[in-house]
């Protein structure tokens, strides 16, 4: 059964500094976001049995089953990025094509295209942590949900990873696989979060089978079949020196 997440003791939208975001539409009109918060969806796919196997296929490689089904991670204000490169502290890190949710400033809400870069060594201590120490990085490019809302689950949704210059696909599906915008959009009115300079991280797509993710480049792409519109995402991952001391 689905279940919404619970609403934190406290909130970090007052607390934390703002990053700036800013998102072109199809119109060309352009909007400027100023970020209070950051919500990664986690095990957010539509069909609940499927997320259930999915935490038991975790649990065998040490990542601690979420208390609740769908899970709700805050995430640090600045994480959310428009960048073409993301440093790493080591090679286990890997991303997600997701979709983002963007509350801008005059209340619009608006669809862009996003990978959750995340921590695999620090996942298997608190899902929590991993999405904390690497970015959510967001196209730069997005379509107000309205526009979109009738043809929703159609939107396709893929990734590919870059070893050695060669591109390789590692997720392909449509968001008919993950719970809605309507979903959550009602869970952050619940919360009191549907607010401007909110963004909400969908919750990824299964990944294929045998294809190495720690790569050395992500490319995420939302796509429209209707219109042939697509909206896409791309970095570097680049390594960080090794630390002195």
């Amino acid at each position: 059964m689905t279940t919404k997440p619970s609403q934190p003791a406290e909130k970090s939208a007052a607390q934390s500094a703002p990053s700036s975001l800013t998102f072109e539409l199809p119109d060309g009109s352009l909007h400027h976001v100023e970020v209070v918060q950051v919500l990664n969806a986690g095990y957010a796919g539509r069909s609940q049995e499927d997320v259930a196997a999915h935490v038991a296929e975790l649990a065998e490689l040490g990542v601690p089953a979420p208390s609740v089904t769908p899970a709700l991670y805050p995430v640090a204000p600045y994480l959310a990025q428009q960048t073409g490169r993301v440093r790493v502290q080591h090679a286990r890190t890997s991303g997600e094509a997701e979709w983002a949710l963007v509350v801008a400033a005059d209340g619009e809400l608006l669809l862009t295209a996003a990978c959750d870069h995340t921590d695999r060594e620090l996942e298997v201590h608190g899902v929590a942590w991993s999405k904390n120490a690497a970015p959510d990085v967001l196209a730069t490019r997005a379509w107000r949900l309205s526009d979109v809302a009738p043809r929703l689950d159609d939107l396709t949704l893929r990734a590919w990873v870059t070893h050695d210059g060669e591109e390789t696909e590692v997720q392909n599906g449509t968001l008919a696989e993950l719970l809605p915008p309507a979903y959550w959009v009602e869970v952050l009115r619940e919360r009191g979060d549907l607010v401007p300079g909110t963004v909400l991280i969908s919750g990824t797509i299964p990944m294929a089978e045998g294809v190495d993710q720690f790569a050395g480049r992500w490319r995420v792409e939302l796509g429209d079949p209707a219109t042939g519109r697509t909206i896409e995402c791309s970095y570097d991952v680049v390594p960080l020196p090794e630390p002195i001391g």
